[in-house]
């Protein structure tokens, strides 16, 4: 399977398990209490303020481990550049030397 198709499923991975998250913590945060409706309020507000700040932290994470995905792969496209590379000369230099002996072959045949 191809690294950006591995990147991409990652990334929807990560997507869908903190909405599955977001939703556990909405429900366990915001509970009913039997105090007055602007207490209720207040606390309601209080607790969707740490549903989000829980929410932001959550999703910065998972940025930062995505990023440090798409360096890794990164430094692995440069090296398997830097390999093909490699390889390309020595294959060239191979064919150099091959034609360097049949044009030997051939003056001396001459």
């Amino acid at each position: 399977m191809p690294r950006p198709w591995i990147v991409v499923l990652l990334f929807l991975f990560i997507v869908s398990t903190s909405q599955l998250e977001w939703a556990q913590l909405l429900g366990n945060e915001i509970e009913p209490i039997s105090k007055g409706s602007s207490e209720k309020e207040d606390w309601k507000s209080r607790a969707k303020e740490a549903v989000k700040e829980k929410i932001i932290l959550s999703q910065e994470k998972n940025i930062q481990e995505l990023n440090e995905l798409v360096q890794n792969l990164q430094e692995q496209l440069l090296q398997c550049k830097s390999a093909k590379f490699v390889v390309n000369d020595t294959v060239a230099i191979e064919l150099a030397e091959q034609r360097n002996q049949l044009d030997q072959e051939s003056v001396s045949s001459d």
